[in-house]
């Protein structure tokens, strides 16, 4: 039985069929009660719902079936935080990320779950993309949406694109699986039947099929548009643009490929639809979702007549044990990060190669004079007598770290909201929250264009477009300045000096654009965070991550004594055995695995 069954939930159509699985004794083929089968979807209105149900793929997650956001992947991964929780063995999988040595295959663990999550989504776009084909452009009217066949097949085809761009940043080789793939095909499917190159192009060509097909803007919020489509392409080509081999290792640099990045993140620049809230802290509190600097999100909301709305879980671990939330302490900022923040209080530049030449454990430092700040410091981290996102009256405790001797006590805050927002739901010791999550946001179109031209040797051009972002982050300090009346009245929860580069305060070669830049993408997404992909695209991840780890060791981290980042494996996770052993050894592991 090769029919594709669909489970009506909360009036979202949810996938129950996983991926390869196909029913061939016929005493099971049967029509469930209460299960609608694919030949019952074929009008335009019912296709509508598979559409949406592909949509709702885009956030089924939580804290260990993660792919809506990068802070197992790319944050704890990386150097700007440590996993936090009760201990090492709190919540392990996780733990194993963070030390690097101990990723194996055999224990699919949190990557196991992500690489079955991420193609259940995957399975509700091809099944959407199926019933599509099947209609003509004539047949297929939606009320308020002119050529809607192919602007759905577009939607659709980008947020394939999307989940097989988080499962390239995760495993390098994944299954490329598209909705011609018969069930009982699927299993025949190498993951290595294109080359690394040819599976970014293959990625790419569907979001080029949003850059061709979808509107310039949507009525609704939520569904792609052309501007999400082209800048998804830029991010994809500049991925592919830096070449690496079979050891992960970047040998060469695509200049035509780094060329399309300057034309298509001009052509979202130009669009006139985006630009920089004039605050850095609006990115993250809720009330301010959809602004003119979100190209693309994951919506959340609640009152959606389910149990607990539609919420995100994905970040329900990072609340902190302050008595308003009281679980469960993870991602915690790394004293690294935090430094990474420090600023030369004289030229308000960042201090580079000496950032982390002192472990800042005194908070009085963060107000003194000899020490400079960058604002997003505190849009970013909860730091211990500063006020926790931007509430004077809720000021972070060093208790409200679960384990300060083992993780510290700076917090995270981006994705955290504040209980008088009523953004958040408790289920069971866990939040969830109805802030949007953003995929896709113009300050990252911004710094790929500016990075795009520093690798092209046009560093000059890429300057303006680092100071945007600095005179952005040097004007957000309203919200971080204590208010009238307060005894500190005036002053910044920080001593904050930023400056922007005016080409003598630092001589702008490439080399120090280069520095700049992306020393500017770590502050400006931290704890997002796209760190740890930065860093194995620029082909630094090895020497970058064992500095850090050979400092934390030396700072009483000692469950890091035994991390190693091992150059040409670790750069990315292990195909799942489980999923080897599935396909009968078809797929090919990852080198060092």
């Amino acid at each position: 039985m090769k029919a594709h069954r669909f489970l009506i939930q909360g009036g979202i159509l949810t996938l129950a069929l996983a991926l390869g699985q196909s029913c061939q004794q016929s005493f099971l083929d049967v029509t469930p009660q209460g299960i609608v089968t694919a030949d019952k979807l074929d009008t335009p209105a019912k296709t509508e719902e598979l559409v949406i149900s592909a949509y709702a793929g885009l956030g089924n997650t939580t804290f260990n079936h993660a792919w809506s956001s990068d802070f197992v992947w790319g944050s704890v991964r990386s150097d700007d935080a440590y996993k936090g929780g009760s201990g090492v063995a709190d919540q392990g999988d996780m733990n194993n990320l963070e030390q690097y040595n101990l990723v194996t295959a055999a224990v699919a663990g949190y990557q196991g779950n992500t690489w079955i999550g991420v193609y259940g989504a995957l399975s509700r776009v091809n099944t959407a993309l199926r019933q599509l084909d099947k209609f003509s452009d004539a047949d297929y009217v939606v009320s308020g949406v002119p050529n809607a066949r192919k602007v759905r097949q577009a939607e659709m085809r980008f947020l394939r694109g999307h989940f097989m761009f988080i499962l390239k940043r995760l495993f390098k080789y994944p299954v490329w699986i598209d909705q011609n793939a018969a069930q009982d095909e699927i299993k025949l499917i190498s993951n290595r039947q294109f080359t690394n190159d040819e599976l970014w192009d293959k990625i790419a060509e569907d979001f080029q099929f949003g850059v061709d097909n979808l509107p310039a803007q949507q009525a609704q919020k939520g569904r792609a548009n052309k501007w999400a489509a082209t800048a998804y392409l830029a991010k994809t080509r500049l991925y592919q643009a830096y070449v690496q081999n079979e050891a992960h290792a970047v040998t060469s640099i695509d200049a035509a490929k780094l060329q399309q990045v300057v034309d298509l993140t001009d052509a979202v620049i130009k669009s006139g639809q985006y630009s920089l809230v004039d605050n850095f802290g609006k990115k993250w509190t809720y009330g301010y979702e959809n602004n003119s600097e979100s190209i693309f999100a994951i919506q959340y909301s609640f009152d959606d007549g389910t149990q607990w709305g539609r919420v995100n879980f994905e970040h329900g671990l990072n609340y902190n044990m302050s008595s308003a939330y009281g679980c469960c302490s993870f991602h915690h900022a790394s004293s690294n990060l935090v430094n990474a923040f420090r600023t030369n209080p004289a030229t308000g530049l960042p201090l580079f190669e000496k950032f982390n030449e002192k472990e800042l454990v005194n908070m009085a430092d963060f107000e003194a004079p000899e020490n400079g700040f960058d604002p997003r410091l505190d849009h970013t981290v909860g730091i211990p007598t500063h006020p926790f996102k931007y509430d004077v009256n809720f000021v972070a405790q060093t208790s409200w770290s679960r384990t300060p001797a083992v993780y510290g006590t700076f917090l995270t805050m981006k994705e955290i909201q504040l209980p008088s927002t009523n953004a958040i739901r408790k289920g069971g010791a866990f939040f969830g929250t109805a802030q949007n999550w953003d995929i896709l946001q113009y300050n990252d179109v911004l710094l790929m264009k500016a990075e795009a031209l520093i690798e092209l040797g046009q560093q000059e051009l890429a300057r303006p477009i680092i100071n945007q972002i600095r005179k952005r982050a040097a004007n957000s300090v309203a919200w971080v300045t204590y208010p009238t009346g307060h005894a500190k009245a005036g002053k910044g929860f920080s001593n904050y000096k930023i400056q922007e580069y005016d080409g003598s305060n630092l001589t702008w070669t490439k080399e120090n654009a280069r520095k700049a830049l992306q020393w500017e993408r770590r502050v400006e997404f931290a704890m997002e965070s796209p760190r740890f992909h930065d860093l194995v695209r620029w082909g630094i991840a090895a020497e970058t991550l064992n500095a850090y780890l050979a400092i934390e060791k030396t700072r009483g981290h000692a469950y890091l004594n035994n991390a190693q980042f091992t150059k040409g494996r670790d750069e990315y996770l292990p195909i799942p055995q489980a999923q080897i052993d599935l396909v009968d050894g078809l797929y090919k592991q990852n080198p060092g695995y």
